[in-house]
């Protein structure tokens, strides 16, 4: 009688690591740009010294905030495919632009670091998510 290797771990199915990987992905970057576009939308003194050194109009905050929540909200929801994508591109075009305007204002990584973690965690979670919350393609009929 073989001997049973209790101490085994048990084979994690790639589907499952990758739906725990978009969901976490996913949840970071929903959390950030929440937390993000209350900051802005409330006016928060962190977000209008940011807004001032970068040279942005003060009115833009409460604009951006309320489409990083909105955003949020989207992906977050099931549904609304075609939303979640302009809601992707949203997110991606306003983290890279970040920090792009940090490299431009002569900022060093530590003032930009956040912008380019949600640009990555963008990325991730539109790479990774599941095909229930993609367009479907009408090529792969």
């Amino acid at each position: 009688m073989p001997a049973s290797n209790a101490s085994a771990k048990p084979i994690q199915h790639p589907s499952r690591a990758r739906a725990i990987a978009y969901w976490a992905s996913t949840g970071l970057l929903a959390f950030g740009m929440v937390a993000g576009g209350l900051g802005q939308v409330l006016g928060a003194e962190f977000n209008v010294q940011g807004m001032d050194h970068l040279g942005y109009p003060r009115y833009f905050l409460p604009l951006i905030g309320t489409w990083k929540i909105l955003g949020a909200l989207v992906i977050l929801l099931p549904g609304f495919a075609l939303v979640k994508e302009w809601a992707y591109a949203g997110f991606f075009f306003a983290m890279t632009g970040a920090v792009i305007s940090h490299l431009a204002s002569g900022d060093t990584l530590p003032q930009f670091v956040a912008s380019l973690v949600f640009a990555i965690l963008t990325v991730l979670s539109w790479y990774l998510r599941p095909a229930d919350r993609k367009i479907p393609s009408r090529l792969a009929s």
